[in-house]
């Protein structure tokens, strides 16, 4: 099998260019935070994205008659109250920005993490060393 058709790497790919796209729309926020008439914008869920793209199913498999069944991953979704609004029209709030950056830089830590262990095991499992 070769790792690299696997398809947790193919997620985790899919993931990383999600929140470069991300990251890159976040930083045209930011960087309108002055100009007049300005609506901040981000992209769609990635769960959604996947799921519409019919990809991979994320669920849990069931191997077994005695396994219990998966309920799926909850997630809990804050309210979304509109962001002030200056009084030239600008709507961007510096610090809901700031908090989705942080956000998608950590989302990032995570996939590329994934990503260098999934290879690992295949490392460890040919007996080469890391």
């Amino acid at each position: 099998m070769d790792p690299s058709q696997s398809p947790t790497l193919a997620l985790a790919e899919r993931r990383l260019a999600w929140l470069d796209a991300r990251q890159r729309v976040l930083a045209q926020n930011i960087a309108n935070a002055d100009t007049p008439g300005y609506r901040p914008r981000d992209l769609g869920d990635f769960a959604r994205l996947v799921a519409r793209q019919g990809g991979a199913d994320l669920g849990m498999a069931r191997t077994d008659a005695q396994h219990l069944g998966s309920t799926g991953i909850a997630r809990a979704v804050a309210e979304r109250h509109p962001a002030e609004v200056a009084p030239n029209g600008n709507a961007v709030s510096l610090d809901v920005e700031a908090m989705k950056v942080a956000d998608t830089d950590n989302a990032h830590a995570l996939a590329i993490g994934l990503h260098r262990r999934w290879l690992g095991l295949f490392r460890t499992a040919l007996g080469r060393s890391q």
